[in-house]
């Protein structure tokens, strides 16, 4: 049969691939990849579901190109792909890049990475964007496949105070509402609870700039255990115990809980398909948001995979693609 041709402002009716090869190179973390060059290489694919990772670095390498359910490895520090195996190859700090190709509706690319941390870049998801979009997108004749949320799924970790929780729910579209608590004055005077509608925002204009942020209180504590060592303030919003203290202050009002909503938009896209769902969450974190997707996948009657072959059947709002920067 003809698939039609139609496409959405995120998530077009056809499989999304990029057209060209790029190159990035950075670090957040390890020392290594903080003063060391750390490359990492997008290629078009052939037309399949979903996208794929390579270590080209690594002795036996990595090549993840599993479906929902075989895709999830641990979390420390950001959300991590990697085979069963103790030993195998890693790849962390993912979640940007997730998130920037779940934005453009791209879902069928080989990353190759020379480190098992993906470019930190400038803290946000807005340099992948770019990039990819500089790159080229084009679609591929093939349908493409979505996760469709058919019972609301929950998880939830401690009491009182340190209560938080997410949880998907059925919704014919893509929506996110997250809530941050820090009891920050610097963050208590920003907004501290966002909703993202795919159908009606613009991903590039009002999530994929916000930034990581970090407390200075934390950084003695990261840095012994070898992390953040490739950050700084030109990636990361640096906190102290009143204010922010980067001199160009923030690029959003509402800049902490928008990331939140990025990180979250990046753990998600790792099932390996863009969701139709709607996401709600209270201090969650990439390994809350991992412990979720993995809830929802490992319960076949709480999901459905579905494609569309009329633009009646879509979701409202779904018009067209992402227009470049």
């Amino acid at each position: 049969s003809t698939v039609n041709r139609w496409s959405c402002a995120c998530f077009p009716n056809l499989l999304e691939c990029a057209k060209s090869a790029l190159v990035l190179e950075g670090g957040e973390h390890s020392l290594s990849r903080a003063f060391a060059v750390v490359v990492a290489a997008f290629a078009p694919a052939r037309p399949r579901p979903s996208a794929g990772g390579r270590r080209v670095d690594a002795e036996h390498g990595l090549e993840d190109g599993a479906g929902e359910g075989e895709r999830f490895g641990g979390r420390a520090p950001g959300s991590r792909v990697n085979r069963s195996e103790p030993a195998a190859p890693k790849v962390q700090t993912i979640e940007h890049l997730m998130s920037a190709c779940a934005g453009l509706g791209l879902d069928n690319l080989y990353v190759d990475i020379t480190a098992e941390e993906v470019p930190i870049l400038d803290g946000s998801a807005a340099s992948f964007v770019f990039l990819l979009q500089s790159a080229g997108i084009e679609l591929q004749n093939a349908p493409k496949r979505f996760i469709r949320v058919k019972k609301a799924v929950e998880v939830r970790e401690g009491e009182g105070a340190t209560l938080k929780w997410a949880r998907l729910e059925p919704f014919h579209g893509y929506k996110l509402s997250f809530e941050i608590e820090f009891n920050h004055p610097a963050v208590d005077a920003t907004g501290r609870r966002v909703e993202f509608d795919f159908s009606t925002g613009v991903y590039k204009r009002d999530i994929a700039r916000a930034r990581t942020f970090g407390f200075t209180k934390d950084v003695e504590m990261m840095r012994a255990r070898g992390l953040g060592l490739g950050g700084n303030m030109d990636n990361v919003i640096v906190i102290d115990d009143y204010r922010v203290l980067n001199a160009d202050g923030l690029r959003y009002d509402d800049e902490f809980v928008k990331h939140k909503i990025l990180d979250a938009i990046g753990d998600l896209h790792i099932a390996g398909k863009p969701l139709l769902a709607s996401y709600v969450a209270y201090k969650s974190g990439h390994a809350l948001n991992n412990k979720l997707l993995r809830q929802l996948l490992a319960d076949q009657t709480a999901y459905e995979v579905v494609t569309f072959e009329r633009d009646a059947d879509a979701p409202q709002g779904f018009a067209q693609l992402a227009p470049a920067w």
